[in-house]
């Protein structure tokens, strides 16, 4: 090659690449005979191979690194792989999660060919298993020459990261060698940048915020889902901040804004809501909602009882204001000239300071409890608030955890994950899986704590395998209650479909031949107690399973609250 020539680059370091500028390390997914030309060059770029045992628990994972790091990276293979995780993919879709699911597809010759190959439904059609994916994804593209598959890759991976939503790339098993691009252009970072707010509608948008934050006498600010989703929790902490207004989280926005200060009030849910947190939120006359997620499960089923029509609503995409609809205005780009123009109209208003509403006090109540008497959820879910440290991650799994977590104060910097509108049973532990090699590309020290209940753990225990062969030190709270207790409490208490068969969960970590480990059997609140008190066990220097045995019947009261709805709802 001459001096002159340009330096080349082929598909499959030019994708890599692309994820590793961006912060990206690891790439979640499972081989197969179409992707493996791809996945040699993961270590091209320096890159982590994760091996998820499973395509549905790699995509759980993809979602849960995703949650910590902006993105992910999924892999799969032609057919069986990928609809495989098409479960997690539409959780990622359905709850605002950036990730680019990458599919190893047969050579473009044999489909000209139109073989009957392996995979396929037997039909020659090889485009079919895109066209499922085209209806969770943000964007689809099966790269049909290698002309196009820079600008096809950039562009999925912008799509991924700018919107927060899936996106599928499918590359021909013949195309990872090929060069596709110069050297100079893969130097040339992405451009992220997101679309500006038509600035007259975002005018009369800060025009409106602005009147209607003077006209209040009992502003409050509610955070939900998209706040952390779209990076506007800085922002978010800024107004509350620049204003003193109290603020409240839903069950989704757990996580995206302190709990340590004095303006904070609680989470709210609708009719399951502490009554005090909900006296203050539904006598306000003015709600300023960041980033809703309006779904049954983060809404007590759409119970919010607002005594006000006085709402705003910033989304990533459009602002609403009471019946108005300004749908070229994001929050993003929102953000600060409206912080600008709330900072000059606090400073112009002298009684501002009155509109600083008290709110309740949310310091953890721990009920009494005998220490030889079994743990409770009311009792282990208050008492949690003591045991969590700033910067640790919190991953729940839906049912009684995701539920009880809502009891739980986060002291500064906690982040909460879990999946309330999708509700995949099992996606916790492999979201837990993928949040803890995040964390540990972060700083090793970070704490990930689990709570998972034995009927959901079922379902993708295998994923500790992978926890285990990445290093990764995860705490995981295996609550045994012997089944389904969601499922008891909505439907069939004592029906057999909603018990599962006892494991020895203890021997889990043992089985999965984990090297450095710690198995722990709890089963009375005083050895929790004493467990959570201990500074070694504080340490995450170890990956721990804690097998805490619960009452079958026993839940957060939200829980049954909600599951008598819910059971009313399906009727």
């Amino acid at each position: 090659m001459s001096d002159s020539e340009p330096q080349m680059v082929d598909l499959g370091d030019y994708l890599f690449a692309r994820f590793k500028q961006l912060g990206v390390d690891s790439v979640f997914g499972v081989p197969g005979d179409f992707n493996l030309t791809l996945l040699d060059h993961v270590y091209n770029v320096d890159m982590r191979w994760v091996g998820n045992t499973n395509e549905l628990n790699a995509g759980y994972s993809a979602d849960g690194y995703s949650r910590v790091k902006r993105l992910a990276c999924l892999v799969t293979t032609f057919g069986v792989g990928e609809l495989s995780a098409v479960a997690a993919v539409a959780g990622s879709y359905a709850e605002h999660v950036g990730v680019v699911h990458v599919v190893g597809v047969p050579s473009t010759s044999a489909e000209n060919k139109h073989l009957l190959l392996h995979h396929t439904l037997g039909n020659g059609d090889f485009r079919v298993f895109a066209q499922m994916s085209k209806l969770i994804s943000e964007y689809t593209h099966h790269i049909e020459d290698p002309s196009e598959a820079a600008d096809v890759i950039d562009t999925a991976i912008r799509i991924a990261y700018t919107h927060q939503r899936p996106v599928y790339i499918a590359v021909p098993s013949n195309f990872s060698e090929v060069d596709i691009a110069d050297q100079a252009r893969l130097d040339t970072p992405l451009d992220l940048s997101l679309q500006p707010n038509d600035p007259e509608s975002q005018y009369e948008v800060i025009e409106e915020i602005c009147s209607r934050i003077k006209a209040a006498k009992k502003p409050v600010i509610l955070v939900d889902a998209c706040a952390s989703r779209y990076r506007c929790v800085d922002e978010t902490k800024e107004l509350a901040k620049i204003t003193n207004f109290a603020y409240f989280v839903t069950p989704m926005g757990k996580g995206s804004v302190d709990e340590d200060t004095d303006r904070y009030g609680g989470t709210y849910v609708g009719s399951l809501t502490a009554p005090a947190t909900a006296e203050v939120v539904e006598t306000a006359d003015l709600i300023i909602s960041v980033g809703a997620l309006l779904s049954d499960f983060n809404t007590g089923s759409f119970s919010y009882s607002y005594s006000t029509k006085n709402v705003v609503e910033l989304h990533s995409d459009h602002v609403k204001i009471k019946s108005a609809t300004y749908n070229n205005v994001g929050m993003k780009m929102l953000f600060p000239p409206l912080l600008e123009a709330v900072k000059k109209l606090v400073a112009e208003t002298p009684d501002f300071a009155s509109k600083a509403l008290a709110v309740p006090d949310t310091t953890p109540k721990i009920p009494e409890v005998p220490d030889d008497h079994i743990t409770t959820q009311a009792w282990l879910w208050q008492r949690l608030s003591y045991f969590l440290r700033p910067t640790d991650i919190v991953v729940t799994e839906t049912g009684t955890s995701s539920f009880g977590i809502i009891q739980t104060k986060f002291p500064h910097n906690v982040r909460g994950i879990s999946q309330v509108l999708w509700g995949s049973i099992g996606y916790s532990v492999g979201a837990a899986c993928g949040a803890s090699i995040a964390a540990q590309e972060i700083d090793p020290q970070q704490r990930v704590i689990l709570f998972v209940g034995d009927g959901s753990l079922q379902l993708t225990v295998t994923e500790i395998s992978c926890m285990i062969r990445n290093n990764v030190k995860p705490y995981i709270f295996v609550l045994n209650n012997d089944g389904y207790t969601i499922e008891r409490l909505i439907h069939g208490e004592n029906a057999s479909y909603n018990d599962v068969h006892m494991w020895k969960y203890s021997k889990i970590l043992d089985t999965f031949n984990a090297k450095a480990h710690e198995s722990i059997v709890v089963n009375t609140k005083g050895e929790m107690d004493a467990l959570f008190d201990n500074e070694e066990f504080a340490k995450p220097d170890k990956i721990r399973l804690i097998e805490v045995m619960c009452d079958k019947m026993d839940a957060p009261a939200s829980l049954i609250k909600q599951a008598e709805l819910s059971a009313k709802t399906n009727v």
